[in-house]
């Protein structure tokens, strides 16, 4: 069956978002098209985020851009993000792990990790949402975030036993296609920050936040092969958390 133009965002959308698609019939885009996903609900929580810091202050627009991207998301990612910390967190067993992650309920390391990497995204946030042109960091990191999800499908990355999605997404980014799409993104929010006058101090803080983000993104795959013999929708979903939330603090940190 010949696969139309916009069979693989209309794949990435349904899964990754709340968006009304139709059925998707493979997994195959995924993960190439999941930076364009996070790049669509960036901008919009960015939008609800900055109206909110404007009207109502930087802190309640923190917190509805955090919950604008949990809704549009359907918490996807930030379940991943606690089901990982269930199964990487405690001493046990390789089989143990997985089938902790692969309960319905949350322990109280996913709890714990839960709650502070959401208090640290708004607590980001919202010190970003105070700086002239701040807010641009959050589409950066929820794109980023997405690119960092993308190297999990590339050819030869371990598939953990029992994963239905990791064994769909497996081999479907090349790495072309993925240095591709990260040296894009790093052009366009060094573009994005000098078009807006901020300068070049400015936009080489925020990509190297993104690319802190990236690196930790790495340490916590690297953690998931170890101890799971590979990652899963989970790990891919945390990869993505943990990603945008170091390139939000690291942002917070570096632009002023």
């Amino acid at each position: 069956m010949t696969r139309r133009p916009w069979s693989g965002p209309a794949e990435a959308f349904a899964v990754l978002s709340i968006a009304r698609v139709p059925a998707a019939s493979s997994a195959r885009g995924v993960l190439p098209w999941a930076p364009l996903v996070g790049l669509v609900l960036g901008a919009l929580a960015t939008a609800v985020g900055w109206l909110g810091g404007r009207y109502a202050g930087p802190l309640v627009g923190a917190v509805l851009a955090v919950a604008v991207l949990a809704a549009l998301t359907r918490g996807l990612h930030l379940d991943g993000l606690a089901d990982t910390a269930d199964g990487l967190g405690p001493l046990r067993g390789r089989e143990r792990a997985l089938q902790v992650m692969r309960a319905g309920d949350v322990g109280p390391f996913g709890v714990a990790t839960l709650v502070l990497t959401l208090l640290l995204q708004v607590a980001c946030t919202a010190q970003l949402l105070t700086v002239d042109g701040g807010w641009l960091t959050l589409p950066v990191a929820t794109v980023a975030a997405r690119v960092a999800m993308a190297g999990t499908g590339l050819p030869g990355t371990p598939i953990a036993a029992g994963s239905t999605l990791g064994a769909a997404v497996a081999g479907t980014v090349s790495r072309r296609w993925l240095t591709g799409t990260a040296v894009v993104s790093l052009a366009a929010v060094g573009a994005v920050v000098l078009a807006s006058g901020h300068g070049w101090g400015r936009a080489l803080a925020l990509v190297g936040a993104t690319a802190l983000g990236w690196l930790a993104a790495g340490a916590l795959r690297r953690r998931a092969q170890a101890r799971l013999g590979g990652v899963n929708g989970d790990v891919m979903g945390a990869m993505g958390e943990v990603t945008a939330t170091v390139a939000l603090l690291a942002a917070a940190v570096l632009v002023r």
